[in-house]
């Protein structure tokens, strides 16, 4: 619904039911999948028999299995990939090892790298980036580096407030005396769970999907009353969603989707380069005397 008030298209759906074949031919896939272990059964079995086990067998039952079969079907120039920061330690590092090794079984040539979010918005949201290139296509000796520029001005809270919000979005007493209740056991314990006040002249937490069940890690403080919760067009300011994105949905489904979003200026960036390095491979006649029977297609 959100995707089709903004651009027209109506996704497919569910992409483990669509058909590698099915898709169009494309140059760039943009994937995000859940940081789900990988099963070792089938892999465990086949290491017994002697037999060498394909990212098939690994990622079996995964949303990543789901890109790898469409990287394979429709062999596309490049890719982007984004996930959490925590992929790269999610089971001793397995996870991460395997999603590598596929890609590479794939004929790609991977960079990675974890970014902060923070230097385009104000929110601390650091995430790891994989971009990918077609050995097939352009060789072994591809190299990228995430040049990025940031804004000089880092952005700070109080740029994405509204200046009139609803009292919908102030905690009651009953949430207010919760929270301080709940933060104030784990202090006890020694934990660092809370709520968390957004300072106005910094920078937020992570905000997630599940914002919208209380709010509680990013607060906005409020004179006179309890804090409250980030407006929905805020959390879209916070991923740096332009104000003309429209936002069709209720408040529940606005916060889960831009909770699972991406910080939307800082992957624009990271997109544009992977286009200038297609563009400079796809017109480098080295590459063309190397790889004569692979077509360029422009990249759109």
């Amino acid at each position: 619904q959100t995707y089709y008030a903004n651009f027209g298209v109506q996704p497919d759906g569910d992409i483990t039911k669509v058909q590698a074949e099915s898709i169009p031919d494309h140059d760039i896939l943009v994937a995000g999948f859940p940081c789900q272990p990988f099963s070792i059964a089938g892999v465990s079995k086949k290491n017994s028999l002697g037999r060498a086990t394909g990212f098939e067998d690994k990622t079996q039952g995964t949303l990543f299995f789901d890109v790898c079969r469409i990287l394979k079907a429709k062999r596309p120039k490049a890719f982007m990939l984004e996930n959490v920061k925590n992929l790269c330690s999610h089971d001793k590092g397995r996870t991460f090892q395997i999603i590598q090794e596929s890609l590479r079984e794939l004929n790609y040539k991977v960079f990675f790298q974890i970014i902060d979010g923070k230097g385009y918005v104000p929110q601390h949201r650091e995430r790891i980036v994989i971009v990918g290139f077609d050995k097939e296509r352009y060789g072994e000796n591809v190299s990228f580096s995430f040049d990025l520029h940031p804004l000089k001005k880092q952005p700070v809270v109080r740029d994405i407030l509204e200046k009139e919000v609803s009292e919908k979005y102030t905690l009651s007493d009953k949430l207010w005396i919760y929270l301080q209740n709940y933060a104030a056991k784990h202090r006890e314990a020694g934990n660092g769970f809370g709520y968390g006040i957004a300072p106005l002249d910094g920078v937020t937490r992570t905000i997630s999907a599940r914002y919208y069940k209380d709010g509680s890690e990013i607060l906005i403080e409020q004179r006179g009353k309890n804090p409250r919760r980030l407006t929905p067009r805020e959390c879209a300011r916070l991923q740096g969603f332009p104000d003309s994105f429209k936002i069709p949905v209720s408040d529940t489904q606005a916060y889960r989707q831009f909770g699972n979003s991406v910080v939307v200026p800082l992957m624009s960036d990271v997109a544009k380069l992977i286009v200038a390095k297609l563009e400079q491979l796809d017109t480098d006649p080295q590459i063309e005397i190397a790889f004569p029977n692979i077509p360029q297609r422009k990249v759109i």
